[in-house]
């Protein structure tokens, strides 16, 4: 499914329109439309944690977002050898409203989600 972009992805301030694949339940690929050198992996943070946080009412103003969106949460993954090593930001989730497509990225304040890091690794949630 292709997503409008109203709110950058860190570094990457260019993108107007991005493609979401699913790969599978944990993993998923974003890649920008007009420029295949540009994709991110993407997990899902609930198959890894109890995640939660406050969506900015900015964020929600500009996602158009109400209570009866269907809007989902996925985080960057900077894939390393092995798999295990990959570190996953949990600080800066992206969020996509399904009924609108349309996506932001969120910068979450670390003190007020201490439980949460900017680099963590796959291996950590390992049972």
């Amino acid at each position: 499914m292709t997503y409008s972009v109203k709110s950058e992805i860190l570094g990457f301030g260019n993108i107007d329109k991005m493609d979401f694949s699913e790969i599978d339940e944990l993993f998923s690929t974003l890649r920008a439309t007009d420029n295949d050198d540009i994709s991110f992996t993407l997990v899902n943070p609930y198959k890894l944690r109890e995640y939660s946080f406050d969506l900015p009412l900015a964020i929600k103003a500009l996602l158009e977002i109400d209570e009866y969106s269907k809007v989902v949460v996925y985080n960057i993954l900077l894939i390393q050898s092995p798999l295990d090593d990959s570190t996953v930001n949990f600080l800066s989730p992206i969020v996509f409203n399904q009924d609108n497509a349309t996506m932001a990225q969120v910068v979450l304040e670390a003190t007020k989600y201490p439980e949460f890091s900017l680099v963590e690794t796959l291996k950590s949630f390992k049972k």
